[in-house]
C-alpha cells in the first residue's frame, strides 16, 4: 500500500473553472485519460497531452473544438490507434476522400465500395490537419490553422474515431454536447 502524506498543487487551471463548457470538455479528456492509461505504468506522453489541452482550454484561448481534435487524435496514437493517412489502403492514391473510421484508413472514390466499415469525408485542409496533429512534435501541437467549418469537420472525424476505437462513449462528452445544443 502506498500512502499520500502531503501534495502540492503545481497548476490550478482557473480558466476551466469559471466556465462550464471547457470543465466538462477538461472532464471528458480526464476520462479519456483515464480510460487509455494502465495503472502503476507511467505515461508521460499521455500527462503532457493532457496538461498541455487544459493549459489551452485556460490559459492560450485555443477555440475548443480545436483542442478537442487535438487531443482525441493525438491520444488515440498514444494509445495505440495510429491512423494511416498516406494515401488510399487500396490504390495508394494520394487523392482520398473517405476515411475508413472502424479501420483508421484512407479510402479513394474509386476504392470505395470494396469493404463495409463508416465512412467519413475528409477534405486536403483536414488530412494536412490529421497528420499534423498525429505526427508533429508534442511542443508544437496547436501550431495549425484551419478555417471554422474544416475545424468542425475535423473535430467530427476525430471524436468519431476516438470512440470508435475505443469502443465506448463518455459522459462528460455528453454533457459537453447538451451544453452546446442549449
Amino acid at each position: 500500500f502506498f500512502t499520500i502524506n502531503e501534495a502540492h498543487c503545481i497548476a490550478l487551471f482557473t480558466g476551466l473553472r469559471k466556465d462550464l463548457q471547457k470543465l466538462s470538455l477538461g472532464t471528458y479528456f480526464a476520462q479519456v485519460a483515464e480510460l487509455i492509461s494502465q495503472e502503476d505504468l507511467p505515461n508521460p506522453e499521455l500527462q503532457s497531452l493532457l496538461l498541455n489541452c487544459l493549459f489551452a482550454l485556460s490559459k492560450l484561448n485555443e477555440p475548443e473544438e480545436k483542442v478537442k481534435a487535438v487531443f482525441e487524435l493525438r491520444s488515440a496514437v498514444l494509445a495505440g490507434y495510429m491512423p494511416d493517412l498516406f494515401g488510399c489502403h487500396v490504390c495508394g492514391s494520394q487523392t482520398p476522400d473517405k476515411f475508413d473510421i472502424s479501420e483508421g484508413l484512407l479510402e479513394c472514390t474509386r476504392c470505395r465500395n470494396l469493404g463495409g466499415g463508416i465512412r467519413m469525408p475528409v477534405t486536403p485542409a483536414i488530412l494536412e490537419a490529421m497528420r499534423y496533429i498525429c505526427l508533429c512534435d508534442p511542443k508544437r501541437l496547436f501550431g495549425f490553422q484551419v478555417g471554422e467549418g474544416t475545424l468542425e469537420q475535423l473535430g467530427q472525424l476525430s471524436e468519431a474515431y476516438l470512440t470508435t476505437q475505443l469502443e465506448r462513449g463518455f459522459s462528460a462528452l455528453d454533457f459537453y454536447k447538451s451544453l452546446l445544443i442549449q
